[in-house]
């Protein structure tokens, strides 16, 4: 394949976009109006928008490219691709590049996919990145013959969209399985119908109001949200604290093996277990609650299951508040009502959800392994294509997939 190595302006014209005024003149006509959240870090076509523009909005403050022109979004993130389907606006998140030349446009944006990397080291700027014009079309690509280009871009289109396929395949299989887990719970839970207050059942106890200035080098571990990691309470983004002021004032605070704490803001709902030793003596920030039981027949294991139930989330969903995002506390956790079924069957319900979870959370990791797996072996087969390490036209789906695992 006889290629040239060519900045992208002697093939694209780069045009920049732009957000028209908030009047409602300019909002919600028949111009589709692109930002990057429309559009992924995978070369997609896109038709339609998230919002649109009216023909004065997009005169006004926007720019409109034609069908088959290149988007390239060049700030948070930089690099992802799309081809227009239609004719199209779209905002300073963005940058278009319209062909000046005859050139098959999947081709290149394939190529600028491949190469993500390499446009995100050229984005530039002090408080967050951009790739600015001058930078995107001084950027280099391969160019070979427009018949050569269309073939490879002919190819891709068939072998990504095997890999595409397969992909969303194992993100099925992992979701049905999480979606069986669930049910698998409920009905455990479920099976009960004597009802007690969840405060009859576990004591609640949310973190103290820690202020910045009380936090120092070492000391008493102050757990975080970041701390919650896989059902397991972790040192991760942790402060510290004095231990004699811990002492003085939060004493009652201090975490124990076994307690579970459950997020209340960020990451609601989240329960994690205190297994680690090096977690005992830390206190828990604002947001985070302790939950311990409240008499000697309670299970904290079924307490556990109980949290994850759909019988839970939907008292919950009702009960929390906030003006500016919604969070749950103690007085909330004291409303909810829960099934109470004796300590025998509390242990045989936690090792059902136990089962159920481990086997969702196995499945969840199997097919993230084969999504990366596809993922990378689609990235390494558009490079091999674009630069012309193998002739498309003698490929097949067969040989150019191998080993890779389904």
């Amino acid at each position: 394949m006889t290629s040239h190595v060519l900045p992208l302006r002697r093939l694209f014209s780069v045009v920049n976009g732009g957000t028209p005024t908030s009047e409602p003149e300019n909002w919600g006509g028949e111009v589709p109006w692109a930002t990057p959240a429309d559009f992924s870090g995978r070369l997609t076509e896109v038709t339609t928008t998230r919002r649109t523009l009216t023909p004065s909005g997009a005169r006004s403050g926007s720019v409109v490219v034609p069908r088959g022109s290149l988007l390239v979004s060049t700030r948070a993130p930089i690099g992802y691709v799309a081809v227009t389907g239609t004719e199209m606006a779209f905002n300073q998140g963005c940058r278009a590049l319209v062909p000046s030349v005859a050139v098959d446009v999947r081709f290149f944006g394939y190529q600028l996919e491949a190469r993500l990397p390499d446009l995100q080291a050229e984005g530039l700027g002090a408080t967050f990145l951009e790739l600015s014009s001058e930078k995107l079309s001084s950027f280099a690509v391969v160019a070979p013959p427009l018949d050569e280009q269309r073939r490879i871009a002919d190819f891709l289109d068939s072998e990504t969209a095997r890999i595409d396929r397969l992909i969303n395949l194992y993100g099925r299989l992992s979701i049905l399985a999480a979606e069986r887990a669930q049910r698998v719970l409920d009905e455990a839970v479920e099976k009960c119908t004597d009802l007690a207050p969840l405060r009859y059942i576990v004591r609640f106890r949310e973190g103290p109001g820690i202020m910045a200035v009380d936090f120092q080098s070492d000391g008493v571990p102050l757990i975080r949200i970041a701390g919650l990691n896989k059902g397991e309470v972790t040192l991760n983004g942790c402060n510290f604290l004095n231990p004699d002021k811990v002492a003085r004032q939060w004493p009652q605070f201090r975490l124990r093996l076994g307690d579970r704490l459950i997020s209340g803001s960020a990451t609601m709902g989240e329960v994690s277990v205190v297994r680690d030793p090096a977690v005992v003596g830390s206190v828990p920030y604002t947001g985070l609650i302790i939950l311990r039981p409240a008499q000697e027949d309670v299970d904290m294991e079924y307490v556990e299951a109980f949290l994850q139930s759909s019988q839970f989330l939907r008292q919950i969903d009702l009960l929390k508040t906030g003006a500016t995002m919604l969070h749950f506390g103690p007085t909330h956790l004291s409303q909810v009502r829960a099934p109470l079924p004796p300590l025998d069957e509390q242990r045989g319900i936690a090792v059902i959800a136990s089962e159920a979870l481990r086997h969702a959370s196995l499945c969840e990791e199997l097919t993230n392994r084969q999504i990366a797996l596809l993922g990378e072996r689609r990235q390494a087969l558009i490079t091999a294509a674009v630069t012309g390490q193998f002739d498309v036209s003698t490929a097949s789906g067969r040989n150019v997939t191998e080993g890779v695992t389904v």
